[in-house]
Order: structure tokens, then C-alpha cells, then sequence
């Protein structure tokens, strides 16, 4: 190699190491820029705004809701194993599925269903005790007020609410499918498994009827289908037997035995039949046979695809799942306002120490339920707006919150 190639392939090897040079201040150029962006995060974390009282009452408050949910659950299985145990004996249910197919799905529902009693009582418990230790006179005294003082409330109460929900709207429901199914097998032996002269609206114009239906072979006897058309009979199926192909791979897939369609054009008519016909038709099991607690079984999202479905079918039985929708989120938005009275009762200190406040509270609380029951009752049976009656104990004990608020210590 000569003294020129030489000198060439160091011009090369200097033209790489520079341009690897040029490409990490590139990169390290847009690091730094990203870092100097990913400081405002911090304005993201909710813990920046939180101090060491609104950590201190936060968790006194989580730590107490879930100590009383432990507690009050407890006393109800005890009891609930008390009552049914004679009947799992009798109808031999296996001790797998009685914890984990009856109790485990048998506590996340009915710790959702009390959690606003939950929230009262976690709130009544720790913050009278906070006012006999005096606690709650040196926040006042050393001057944070009565509402910075809810603030830590507020936020313990909203998570809380965000977990209710979304329990309630996507996780029980599924467990109430099981419990449901244990019950009917192995506690009340009673489940609505067929109906008879069903009718109802398929689709704009088109009429479904059968004489009856069996929810065990998922099939309908005496089934016949009419099509209108500007209030014309253009079309009548009749099939001996109708069942639902559970295994499709899409819905509504029925299949017709021993079918005939009589086709109506004008003055003509034209008859065809055969064995079997498989066919699309826009209805489903559970829209033949209702059950108690249905309602309960159906996700948010399911509840309100079937409520539309069903309202669009001029259907008159979908009130209680117009309420049980409604009701999820108005139940959530409970423990706000029972926190609030909670705090107010129970924030002030009395030489006759909390006996008679709690005495009101939880009478405030359990009122509070009853009511919420009583509401549905009305919703269903006396033509009240399912969205009213889900909000009816809300509205009411709004003022009850803002009353007690008033003569909360400030």
C-alpha cells in the first residue's frame, strides 16, 4: 500500500468516526429534549398533592371500609351456612363448588350491594374515634378547615366509587351467572326453564309466535313466523319445531324441522317446504324465558344493548333492567353523600361520647337501602321513570348531606 492509499483510508475511517460522532449528539440531543419534557409529569402524579394528613385520613379510611366489609361478610356467611347447609346435604353439593362456584361469587355481590352501609360505618367508626383522641380539634385549631378537611374523605370515597362500579357493571355479573346456576341446582331446585304463547317482534314488520318453548333443548314447538309489509301479510313460516344452534359461530341461528312458507303476492300464492332449514332469526334464549334476577346476570354494556333491543321490540318487560342499569351508577355516587354525613355526625367531640349520632347514622344508612328497594318496587309496579326511581334515594339525601354539612364544626 502506498503512501496515498494510506492517506485515503484515514480520510474514510475519520469520515466514519465523525458521522458516528454526529449521530449520538443527534440521539443525545432528543434525549435531552424528551427529558426536559417528561419533568412536567410530575404534575401528573396525584400523590404530589397529597400531604401527610390527607395520607393519614386516606388510609384510616381504606383500611377501615375494608376491615368492616371483612367483618360484617363474615357474620353473613356464618349465617348463610347456617341456613342452606341442611339443603347443600340434601341436593349433594360438593364442597368445591359450594366455596368456590356459591361464596366466592356469594361475597363480592352482597359486599357491592351494602358497600354504602360499608362506607358509613368505616367513615362513623374511625373519625369519631379521631374526635375522641381530640385529633380532629388540633386539625381544626391549627387552621384546616371542616371542607379541607373532606378533602381526603372525597378522594377515599371516589375510589371506592370507581371500584363499586366497575365491579358492578363488569366483574359480579359474571359471578352472579354461577351463583345463580349453584342455587337453581343445588339450594332451590327452582328455575323458569320453558314459557308458552310467546309472541313478540323480531324485526321492523315481523311477528315470531310459538306455542311453547323448552330452555333445557333450546327449542320452540308451534312455532310460526309472519312478515308485514304496510300492515299486508306478505309471508307465514310454520315449522313443528324450532332450535337454537348454540354452537355457531354467529347469533340467531336457528334451525326449522318439518317448515313451510306460504309466499303472498297479490292474489297468488306459493307454498314451500322440507325437512329442515337452517335460518337466521333476530331472537335468542333469553328473550323466550325471564327469571328472577335476570337483570343481574348481564354486564352494563349488555344491559343497555338489550334494553335498546328489547324497547325497539315494543317489549313491556324491560322496566327492572332500566333500573338495575340505572341503579349501578346511582349506587356508586352513594358513598359521597354518606361520607359526607358520616364526617359530619361524627366529626364533633361529646362528652355523652357517639352512641346516639351513630344510632342516627346507620338508621340514616339502612333508610337509605330501603329506600332504594322501595323505589325499584315503584318503578316496577307503578309506572315510576326507571332513571327517577334509580335516583329518587340520592336526590333525597342530598339534602340530608348538605343539612348535616351546615352543622358540621368549622
Amino acid at each position: 500500500m502506498n503512501h496515498s492509499e494510506r492517506d485515503f483510508s484515514k480520510i474514510r475511517l475519520h469520515q466514519k468516526r465523525y458521522r458516528r460522532l454526529r449521530a449520538i449528539g443527534r440521539f443525545w440531543d432528543k434525549l435531552c429534549h424528551w427529558l426536559r419534557w417528561l419533568r412536567y409529569l410530575k404534575y401528573l402524579n396525584p400523590f404530589r398533592y397529597l400531604n401527610r394528613l390527607d395520607r393519614y385520613i386516606i388510609n384510616k379510611f381504606i383500611g377501615t371500609y375494608i376491615y368492616s366489609i371483612a367483618l360484617i361478610i363474615s357474620i353473613a356467611i356464618v349465617f348463610d351456612v347456617n341456613e342452606n347447609l341442611a339443603k347443600f346435604s340434601t341436593y349433594g353439593a360438593p364442597l368445591k363448588a359450594i366455596v368456590f362456584d356459591y361464596y366466592a361469587n356469594f361475597v363480592p355481590y352482597f359486599a357491592n350491594l351494602f358497600s354504602p352501609l360499608f362506607v358509613f360505618i368505616a367513615v362513623i367508626f374511625f373519625t369519631s374515634k379521631l374526635a375522641g383522641n381530640s385529633e380532629i380539634i388540633a386539625m381544626l385549631a391549627a387552621g384546616v378547615s371542616f371542607k379541607r378537611l373532606l378533602r381526603p374523605y372525597m378522594i377515599s370515597a371516589a375510589l371506592i366509587a370507581m371500584v363499586n362500579l366497575a365491579l358492578g357493571s363488569y366483574v359480579i355479573p359474571k359471578g352472579t351467572i354461577v351463583r345463580q346456576d349453584f342455587e337453581a341446582k343445588y339450594k332451590n331446585k327452582k328455575r323458569t326453564t320453558s314459557a308458552t304463547n310467546v309472541q313478540l317482534m323480531v324485526g321492523p314488520g315481523i311477528i315470531a309466535y310459538m306455542q311453547q318453548y323448552d330452555d333445557r333443548t333450546k327449542t320452540a314447538f308451534g312455532f310460526s313466523l309472519d312478515k308485514f309489509e304496510n300492515k299486508k301479510l306478505v309471508s307465514h313460516m310454520t315449522a313443528s319445531a324450532l332450535r337454537y344452534d348454540s354452537i355457531s359461530d354467529t347469533r340467531y341461528h336457528w334451525k326449522a324441522q318439518n317448515w313451510k312458507i306460504r309466499t303472498l303476492k297479490g292474489l297468488k300464492e306459493e307454498i314451500t317446504s322440507g325437512a329442515t332449514l337452517d335460518t337466521l332469526i333476530m331472537m335468542e334464549p333469553m328473550d323466550l324465558v325471564f327469571s328472577d334476577g335476570q337483570q343481574e346476570t348481564l354486564t352494563s354494556p349488555q344491559l343497555r344493548q338489550y334494553i335498546s333491543k328489547q324497547i325497539d321490540r315494543g317489549s313491556g318487560n324491560v322496566v327492572q333492567y332500566e333500573v338495575e342499569y340505572h341503579k349501578r351508577i346511582a349506587t356508586s355516587f352513594a358513598s359521597f353523600i354518606l361520607t359526607i354525613i358520616g364526617v359530619s355526625l361524627s366529626s364533633r367531640k361529646r362528652k355523652g361520647g357517639m352512641g346516639l349520632y351513630l344510632g342516627i347514622g346507620l338508621a340514616l344508612s339502612f333508610s337509605y337501602i330501603l329506600l332504594q328497594t322501595i323505589s325499584a318496587t315503584f318503578a316496577i309496579n307503578a309506572d315510576t321513570p326507571p332513571l327517577l326511581a334509580a335516583w329518587i334515594p340520592n336526590l333525597l339525601y342530598v339534602f340530608i348531606a348538605y343539612f348535616c354539612y351546615r352543622q358540621a364544626p368549622n
